[in-house]
């Protein structure tokens, strides 16, 4: 049996593979619009909804389980992950309205409104998705 600290150790692998899934699936949606694709863009946006749903899930399930992960890092690595960290952070809180209102848009078929709004949400989205990943190597995989 996994202790807590195994299971959060997990768990934040599985954030980090939920957000790389989420950014490849964002881009596929990306190109799919770009090639009038519509059904295909439809199918990858919401696939990457519903990985990020898993993703907040899990993300929620990990902090309460081992609460944040401490930085073992110093100097310019340090300084590096903080000036992303808070980054990440703002844009992950502010891309959740923006990726409902989006979606909202498009399902209304409201779609020139949601294209206005895309434009914006997509470039925050894969933001977060990727600096979430690189999150997870710095605190993770890079050694301290």
């Amino acid at each position: 049996m996994m202790t807590r600290m195994e299971l959060g150790d997990t768990l934040a692998a599985v954030n980090a593979t939920l957000n790389g899934t989420c950014a490849v699936l964002l881009v596929m949606g990306r190109v799919a619009i770009a090639g009038k694709r519509v059904q295909t863009h439809r199918k990858l946006m919401g696939s990457a909804f519903v990985v990020s749903a898993l993703f907040l899930t899990s993300y929620l399930t990990r902090v309460a389980l081992t609460g944040t992960h401490a930085d073992p890092h110093h100097g310019w690595v340090h300084a590096a992950y903080f000036a992303l960290l808070g980054t990440h952070m703002i844009l992950a809180m502010a891309v959740v309205p923006l990726v409902i209102t989006a979606l909202t848009f498009a399902w209304k078929k409201k779609f020139e409104k949601h294209r206005a709004l895309a434009r914006w949400t997509f470039p925050i989205w894969l933001y977060v998705s990727v600096t979430g990943v690189v999150v997870y190597l710095v605190l993770y995989r890079v050694p301290a």
